[in-house]
Order: C-alpha cells, then structure tokens, then sequence
C-alpha cells in the first residue's frame, strides 16, 4: 500500500476586477431622475403678486398694414390716405415702437415704382421692417 499525496485542485484565484455594470445601471436611473425633477424646480417659486393698475401692459400694435390698390391708392390699417397723411401715421407708429413691422399688401398691378415710394414713406418714419405679403397660388393654376 502506497500512501501518496492527493491532488487538490488549486483554489480559484480572487477576483481583482471591479464590476461596473450595477455602478452604471445606477448612474443612469440618477440621471434620468434629474433630467425630469429639473424642470420642476425651476418653477418651483409660486407668489402672488400685488395687483395694481400701472401694471397693465402698454402693448402697441406689433404691426400695420399698407395696402396699395390696383389704381395707386394707399391705405394705411384699411384707412384711405395720401402721402402726407401716411408720413404722419408711419412716424406715430414707429414713435410708438420703433420695431414695429409694416406689412405691405400691394397689387400686382401697381407699378414698381409706387411701392417703392410707399416703402420709402415707412423707411423715413424709422419702420425698417417691412414683411411683403402675397398669397399662395391655388392648386388649380399650377398645372
């Protein structure tokens, strides 16, 4: 009988490495939280205010209207006028707000010309914003 040494396995060696994937798991639940709640906490002040009657918005128009019509006429906001009488009107209107917008509705019939006579008369008053409206063709006539 031979008595000779058993083999043991060799024991597994410990683990060095740090498993990160609960760590991110964890990180991104955080930041999905602070993605939601951070809205809310910007808002989060509730007052009520004083109420007084100086308080009251003085909002002047944001924009007039200049209509040109087939025979030359201009009309400032649907009211007829001339050319001294839409200097005056354009100048009240850019003393109230200089970045009032002018929307210029012209004919296409009118002649180049007149428009920019017109466009000159809101340029003089300080309104240099100036929007041209036009309409979209109908489906029709694109065919």
């Amino acid at each position: 009988m031979a008595f000779g040494r058993l083999e043991r396995p060799q024991p597994s060696e410990p683990m060095s490495d740090i498993n990160v994937t609960p760590l991110v798991d964890v990180m991104l639940v955080l930041v999905v939280i602070f993605i939601i709640t951070a809205p809310l906490l910007a808002s989060s002040i509730r007052l009520d205010l004083p109420k007084t009657d100086a308080a009251q918005p003085s909002d002047p128009p944001k924009f007039v209207t200049l209509v040109v019509d087939p025979s030359g006429q201009a009309f400032f906001n649907d009211q007829p006028v001339d050319m001294p009488a839409l200097a005056a009107a354009l100048q009240e209107a850019a003393r109230a707000n200089p970045d009032t917008e002018v929307q210029l509705r012209a004919d296409q019939r009118v002649p180049y010309g007149r428009v920019v006579e017109v466009m000159g008369e809101a340029q003089k008053a300080g309104l240099n914003r100036i929007g041209f409206v036009a309409e979209a063709p109908s489906p029709a006539a694109s065919r």
